[in-house]
């Protein structure tokens, strides 16, 4: 089948909300209610809907700009909304495929970048491939046709789940040294001069022989959150925390407990640039939850 590549730029949109045309605080995050220190679904009916699966979110760095993913029938797509003039607009499929998924979106720390993951062949045709993390250029009307960084990245086997330092060090999740079926680890890659260097991966404080992935780092690099399958977790798949310490290593990581944890399995983290909120998913929903929560663990630490 010819590749296509279906690409949605923001011409018309519908209004959901109407308030002050000067951008303020209570129009950025969708005019979300802040939440407290329990976790609360994210802009339930609009963004997290009862009858679709959404996940990996992430927020442009004031806050009027909203990219995540959604599984519709097993198959991911990029959707996106954004505030413009007072109103925050009727999200677009921003990258869909009727063959290949596009999900995970993360944006490069100028924006000028957004990043994702995608199955989608090197040369955009025939049969799927194994993920690739992929990048799109902001343009004057919206984004460029998907672009692959190279091998310096990615692999013959997975990569996946992209975060970023202030300084550019790419932080994502890949099972190209795994030992066993499940085990993904976590690496992270410096930019030297624009250009990516060869991936290192993180110390056994962080990574075992199980499944870790799905990493947020804080963009000052003091801590990182990930999705991780070990024993001792409360469900499925649960959230964990690592600190940087002064002498640039990771602190062992632990369960961020039964106040994030279910019996469910909660994965894509990502905390606003802000240091405000900390976004996750969980039961097919996107959540949303007091940033404060991590300064807890930390003190605990």
């Amino acid at each position: 089948m010819p590749f296509k590549f279906i690409f949605t730029t923001l011409i018309a949109s519908l209004p959901i909300v109407s308030y002050a045309q000067k951008v303020n605080n209570e129009l950025v995050y969708l005019k979300q209610l802040p939440p407290g220190l329990t976790p609360e679904v994210f802009a339930p009916g609009f963004i997290s809907q009862k009858d679709e699966f959404e996940f990996g979110s992430v927020f442009s760095e004031d806050g009027t700009e909203f990219y995540y993913g959604v599984d519709v029938n097993g198959k991911s797509e990029t959707r996106y909304t954004k505030l413009k003039d007072g109103q925050w607009t009727e999200p677009i499929k921003l990258f869909h495929h009727e063959q290949y998924g596009y999900n995970d979106p993360f944006l490069s720390p100028d924006e000028q970048q957004l990043y994702f993951i995608s199955s989608q062949p090197l040369d955009g045709t025939g049969a799927k491939k194994d993920i690739d993390i992929w990048y799109a250029e902001k343009q004057t009307n919206g984004w460029s046709e998907p672009i692959n960084p190279g091998e310096i990245i990615n692999s013959d086997s997975n990569e996946y789940y992209i975060s970023f330092t202030e300084s550019g060090t790419l932080y994502f999740a890949s099972n190209i040294q795994a030992t066993q079926r499940g085990d993904y680890d976590i690496y992270a890659s410096q930019q030297v001069n624009g250009q990516f260097q060869t991936p290192q991966r993180l110390s056994d404080a962080v990574n075992t022989t199980n499944y870790e992935a799905d990493v947020f780092v804080a963009y000052d690099e003091s801590y990182l959150i990930f999705c991780s399958h070990r024993p001792g977790s409360f469900g499925r798949g649960d959230l964990y925390i690592s600190f940087k310490q002064e002498d640039g290593s990771w602190t062992q990581a632990k369960n961020m407990g039964n106040a994030i944890n279910t019996k469910n399995y909660e994965f894509c983290p990502f905390v606003t640039k802000d240091g405000k909120y900390f976004f996750y998913s969980s039961d097919r929903d996107i959540y949303w939850v007091s940033a404060k929560i991590i300064e807890q663990l930390r003190s605990n630490d």
